[in-house]
């Protein structure tokens, strides 16, 4: 009776034993679980953070660019507004110099005939350049390559060329026709008060005679050396000397 009783004590206690054990294993793995689910967990909370603060750093970047383009987009509305205005101004300048065009062209056209007409009654020394030089303004006022002030610039240049003239010597070779025979010839020019000629040979000397507009031969005996010597002075082969020529007396008054 003892020993059964032993026995079924241990079988009891056995059992409880056996019990427990199972107990205690199923709380291990559901620890073990929870431990692993945890760590999960965790690891997402981690990469969740580092994905946050990935784009905390990207909101920040693009915060940056944003207010550099808010700031360079303010200095370009600036930039603009200020070549607007330059703009209107050139435009208003162009105008201007449109009107001051089509009152300065007329200006010019009437100069240059009033040129062409003083070369044609002018004294006709280096008559061929004078000529192809008032026709060169005329061709050049028709050229839309040609400014305004370029034009202008020439048609004052032609006229100081024509001013100088009358301050200056010059001695040049060209061609005469006289006696019915074009002859070689040396020109002398003295300002505009004397325009004479020589032959290479220095047989015959002439001078222009304003007044019947033709040239008329000097005697070789009165001016042959003079004009001789005044070619040679022009040319600069001698030092400048007093020479006597033939000089058209000026007109009284009228």
């Amino acid at each position: 009776m003892h020993i059964r009783l032993i026995i079924l004590v241990l079988l009891c206690g056995f059992s409880t034993l056996a019990s427990s054990a199972e107990s205690l294993d199923k709380i291990t793995k559901e620890g073990q679980r929870r431990i692993q689910e945890g760590k999960s967990a965790q690891n997402k909370v981690s990469k969740l953070s580092d994905r946050t603060a990935d784009i905390v750093s990207d909101y920040k970047t693009v915060t940056k660019v944003v207010d550099g383009l808010v700031v360079y987009n303010d200095l370009l509305d600036v930039q603009i507004s200020n070549q607007l205005s330059e703009a209107a101004s050139i435009q208003q300048s162009i105008e201007n110099v449109s009107t001051i065009e089509r009152h300065v062209v007329p200006l010019m056209t009437r100069m240059i005939d009033s040129l062409e007409k003083f070369v044609e009654l002018d004294v006709p020394f280096l008559a061929e350049e004078r000529t192809e030089r008032v026709e060169k303004l005329r061709k050049m006022m028709v050229r839309s390559d040609v400014s305004g002030a370029e034009k202008f610039r020439r048609v004052i240049e032609a006229y100081q060329i024509e001013n100088d003239y009358g301050r200056t010597i010059e001695a040049y070779r060209g061609s005469l026709t006289f006696d019915d025979r074009t002859r070689e010839v040396d020109f002398l020019r003295v300002g505009r008060v004397a325009l004479l000629y020589q032959t290479i040979g220095r047989d015959t000397t002439g001078a222009w005679d304003s007044d019947s507009r033709q040239w008329v031969e000097l005697s070789a005996a009165d001016y042959k050396q003079h004009v001789a010597q005044g070619i040679r002075i022009a040319r600069k082969q001698v030092a400048p000397d007093l020479i006597v020529l033939p000089v058209a007396a000026a007109k009284e008054a009228k």
